[in-house]
């Protein structure tokens, strides 16, 4: 009996199953030997890459012919779905390794998706009953810490697309001891914290009073191994990891946005001996540009222009992100009125994405007064321009008794002015409560505190 399931010499139960257990999971007869070998170029000649090409030179392929066969720029949408294929098998070591091994045909039978092959009975067992293998759990890889980093983007490389440069120094596995710390490749247990990477001490607070505290072990700083000197590496000195530094070039992508995160799988290199790497976290940071600002898919900017700009039309040009110069024309006869907006449509920010896409780009007309004109000019001014209300005395009011404001200022800043005299007002009305409060009680008087009922 196991598990209550009686095994006998035909098979499973007495013959419930045929031999092989043929149609179940992780079942073939015995030495059908895996998976059989199709088809492993396909993917590299559809990138244009050969096997041995790098995950950087994989990744500027796909996105070179992504460009070029995207649908939205008239590419053919069956070639553009075989790229990114392709691009989401050899991007992964793990599907690369089997790609590599077994080809196209593993991959889309699965083999690729984390379930493994070969099967066996412990194999069986755990689709079927989640028994063997921890429970039908595969315990999770310890790993290093990640290490985040802000990235400063100009919004030039966010609008256009760009490339940045990120050098990082970083702790990786030992090449000729191949991260054991050794040279006979031997992993020795630290005899000083039996492996467990945390010393224990014991500390007295009193009479019959211990206090126990846990800290990193000193003699294999956490590990949990220390090599002896006699068998230590002579590249990493026995502490398994290496200093290392390499260059990455960021892609940034147009229409990225601000606090957009950009993941270096496994790059960050490894903090202690036997962890997986950490990965690299780029966080976009958008920088503020002098023209532009953006309002998610939009741009916004401002520009000045004269009172006579203003009231008979007037063109100007600017430069965009990209480098284009764009002319704006007002006609004539048309008036901007101070905080008017225009909108100049598909000027905007692209699409992250789909970079064919864009918003649209408002601009804010502030128009500048002149600080003061000549007799002549406001002479003109009025021939030109009809009366106002303050000249026809807004109706049939009478102003024979009317009284002359002389004391007449300017103000710079309204909202500083305002918050100037905050407390002016307050600081009249105490000292003018405070006066009514001697006058009504009398002198050496008792105060009396009422309730109401």
């Amino acid at each position: 009996m196991f598990g209550g399931f009686p095994f006998g010499a035909g098979g499973f139960g007495g013959g419930g199953m045929p031999e092989g257990f043929g149609g179940m999971p992780g079942g073939g007869r015995a030495g059908s030997g895996g998976p059989k070998k199709s088809n492993n170029s396909r993917y590299y000649e559809l990138l244009g890459v050969s096997k041995d090409a790098d995950a950087d030179e994989i990744k500027k392929a796909h996105r070179k012919l992504a460009l070029k066969l995207h649908p939205d720029k008239g590419g053919d949408p069956d070639k553009f779905k075989e790229i990114n294929e392709a691009y989401d098998v050899l991007k992964d070591p793990k599907k690369r390794e089997i790609y590599d091994q077994y080809g196209e045909d593993a991959i889309k039978e699965g083999m690729g998706s984390g379930a493994g092959h070969g099967g066996g009975m412990s194999d069986l067992f755990e689709q079927m009953f989640g028994m063997g293998g921890g429970g039908g759990r595969r315990q999770r890889e310890r790993k290093s810490e990640d290490v985040v980093h802000k990235l400063q983007v100009p919004l030039e490389d966010l609008y256009a697309g760009g490339t940045k440069k990120l050098s990082m120094s970083r702790q990786l596995p030992c090449d000729s001891c191949k991260g054991s710390g050794s040279k006979s490749g031997k992993r020795y247990e630290c005899s000083t914290c039996q492996g467990t990477g945390v010393q224990v001490h014991l500390r007295p607070l009193g009479p019959g009073m211990m206090q126990q505290i846990q800290s990193r072990c000193s003699a294999c700083a956490g590990s949990g191994y220390n090599c002896p000197p006699s068998d230590a590496c002579t590249a990493c000195k026995g502490k398994c990891l290496v200093a290392d530094k390499k260059t990455f070039e960021v892609h940034i992508e147009p229409g990225m946005k601000h606090g957009s995160r950009i993941v270096l799988r496994g790059e960050a290199g490894c903090t202690e001996p036997g962890l997986a790497p950490g990965d690299i976290i780029l966080v976009v940071v958008q920088k503020e540009h002098d023209v532009f600002q953006r309002a998610g898919v939009d741009l916004v900017m401002e520009r000045h222009i004269s009172l006579r700009e203003a009231l008979t039309g007037c063109s100007f040009t600017f430069k965009h992100l990209d480098g284009r110069t764009l002319r704006v024309t007002i006609p004539e006869g048309e008036v901007i009125k101070p905080g008017t907006f225009k909108c100049l449509q598909d000027e905007g920010m692209p699409f992250q994405g789909r970079p064919f896409m864009k918003g649209n780009m408002y601009v804010r007309f502030n128009v500048d007064f002149p600080e003061s004109v000549t007799p002549a000019q406001a002479a003109a001014i009025r021939t030109a321009l009809p009366a106002g209300p303050s000249q026809n005395n807004g109706g049939a009011m009478d102003t024979d008794e009317a009284e002359e404001v002389h004391r007449i200022t300017n103000v710079a800043d309204i909202e500083q002015e305002l918050k100037s005299r905050v407390n002016v007002g307050k600081s009249a009305g105490a000292s003018y409560e405070s006066d009514d409060d001697d006058d009504d009680m009398p002198r050496g008087g008792q105060r009396v505190q009422c309730a109401q009922q």
